[in-house]
């Protein structure tokens, strides 16, 4: 039986015992290097991914993601970001991995061999046709996601696969697939290297990307954050500085009336009348709050 490619041998490998470190490293490095990119050729697959997961969120659908392992541990720090980066409910956002919460302390990997498993976790989701599912798998054949997608599909949920083999029967039943086309590791099979690299770099990007499109980011600042620690704080009163082009003062009293939203207190400084008008705006232009500003903008050549 043929190796899947992510169990084959990188030629960058050969002899790395015997180099001393840092010509190890350069070749763990080179193999990273490569891995990225393969991303490349994912854009246009990345793009529907994106959009598919957009559209679920903003419709107040789930997003869930799926894996086991390494590949499990990317899906799974991905999924605990996006609450507190795009301030997208965590209600709205589940993570199937296999064997949580114990393989989360001690990842031994019989858990992703267990397809019931898959379709208990899938159940107790209770996912439904318009949500949507993130999975990732290196072989693309880990019988605990392959399984998970099966049960999500009978569902009407919208599959995306991420795999680095092709084909793999994750790809092939997808409805949006992502082939990471990386070469062998250097570390024969372990995909916590350069496969794990591009997974984490496609799923930033997959979400990244749905946060822009929800209107979460603005000039690469995360409007839509939660300010929950001292650092996040600092972090929203320079936003609303830097968008509303205001002083601090300033800042901080439309950010202490907008509880901490800061699109809102982004409005307020910057001319919106009051809470309600600016919470109007930003319902009639899906939160994007470069659009409520072109309206205050707007409004004020008007009356000039």
């Amino acid at each position: 039986m043929q190796k899947v490619k992510t169990e084959l041998k990188s030629e960058l490998a050969q002899g790395i015992d015997t180099l001393d470190s840092a010509q190890a490293l350069e070749a763990l490095l080179g193999g990273q290097i490569n891995a990225v990119n393969a991303l490349q050729s994912c854009i246009p697959a990345i793009i529907k991914a994106a959009k598919a997961a957009t559209s679920s969120i903003r419709s107040g659908g789930n997003l869930c993601y799926v894996g086991a392992g390494s590949s499990g541990l990317m899906a799974l720090s991905d999924s605990l970001e996006i609450s507190g980066t795009f301030g997208v409910s965590m209600s709205q956002i589940k993570i199937l991995f296999a064997g949580a919460p114990d393989t989360l302390v001690d990842m031994r990997g019989g858990a992703e061999d267990d397809t019931d498993l898959a379709k208990t976790d899938v159940k107790d989701t209770n996912l439904k046709a318009g949500d949507c599912a993130i999975l990732v798998s290196a072989s693309g054949n880990t019988p605990y996601t392959v399984s998970a997608q099966h049960e999500l599909k009978q569902l009407g949920v919208t599959t995306i696969a991420i795999a680095n083999n092709n084909p793999s029967e994750l790809l092939n039943n997808a409805d949006i697939a992502i082939h990471l086309d990386t070469p062998p590791e250097v570390i024969a099979g372990s995909t916590r290297l350069g496969a794990g690299t591009a997974q984490k770099i496609a799923l930033n990007m997959i979400s990244t990307l749905m946060g822009i499109e929800l209107g979460h980011i603005h000039d690469g600042l995360m409007v839509n954050l939660k300010a929950d620690n001292a650092k996040l704080v600092e972090r929203s009163l320079s936003m609303v500085k830097d968008i509303a082009q205001c002083d601090l003062s300033t800042a901080k009293n439309t950010l202490q009336q907008a509880k901490g939203n800061v699109k809102l207190a982004v409005l307020l400084a910057a001319g919106a009348q009051n809470e309600h008008a600016a919470e109007r705006m930003l319902i009639e232009h899906g939160g994007v709050l470069r659009r409520c500003l072109e309206e205050i903008r707007s409004d004020e050549n008007i009356n000039a």
